[in-house]
C-alpha cells in the first residue's frame, strides 16, 4: 500500500507524497463512500456531538456501490476526496480508506478551527483546488447544499441520496 504525506496545506494528504495534476473527480466520504448512517444519532437533539460523531468514523461500513464507481472512472482522472471530517481523524480517515483498498489522489479534510458551514469550506477548498492547478470535472456528493454549490462553480455534481438531509 502507497504511503501518504500531509502536503501544500496542513488539512491536504496525498496517497503517494505527490500532488495529482490535470482533470479530477471529487468525492465526498459520508454518506457518498461511508456509510455514516450508525453514527447519525449523535447528531441528533439540540447539541450535537460532533466529537462522538467523527471519533467513531473508522467504523463505518462501505457503500459497494459508490467504490465500484470510484474504481470504474478513468484512471486520467486523479481522485480528490473532499470531505467535511476534521483534520484531526486523517489517519483514521486513511486507515479506512486503506482497509477497503479505495483509489485516491489527495485526501483534503477540515483544518483545525474551520467551523464553516460544509458548503462555505468545500466551495473555499475547491478555489484551492484549481490554485494547485487541478481542474474539477464531476463530483459526486449527498447533501444538496454542496451539489448546488459544485454546480455553481461550473462543476457538474451527481447527487447520491444517504438519507442523512
Amino acid at each position: 500500500m502507497a504511503t501518504s504525506r500531509r502536503v501544500a496545506r496542513s488539512n491536504w494528504a496525498t496517497r503517494d507524497g505527490r500532488l495529482p495534476e490535470g482533470e479530477v473527480v471529487v468525492f465526498d466520504i459520508d454518506g457518498v463512500l461511508a456509510d455514516a448512517s450508525a453514527r447519525q444519532h449523535f447528531l441528533k437533539g439540540v447539541r450535537p456531538d460532533w466529537d462522538a460523531f467523527f471519533e467513531r468514523c473508522n467504523e463505518d461500513p462501505l457503500i459497494e456501490e459508490a467504490a465500484r464507481l470510484l474504481h470504474v472512472i478513468d484512471d486520467r482522472y486523479s481522485i480528490v476526496l473532499l470531505t467535511g471530517r476534521p483534520v484531526s481523524v486523517m489517519d483514521a480517515t486513511i486507515a479506512w480508506l486503506g482497509r477497503y483498498q479505495l483509489r485516491w489522489n489527495l485526501l483534503i479534510m477540515r483544518d483545525y478551527g474551520d467551523y464553516a458551514a460544509a458548503r462555505d469550506f468545500k466551495a473555499r477548498e475547491i478555489v484551492g483546488i484549481r490554485e494547485a492547478g487541478l481542474v474539477p470535472v464531476l463530483a459526486f456528493e449527498d447533501d444538496s447544499r454542496n451539489v448546488e454549490m459544485f454546480q455553481a462553480n461550473g462543476i457538474p455534481c451527481v447527487y447520491m441520496h444517504s438519507g442523512y438531509y
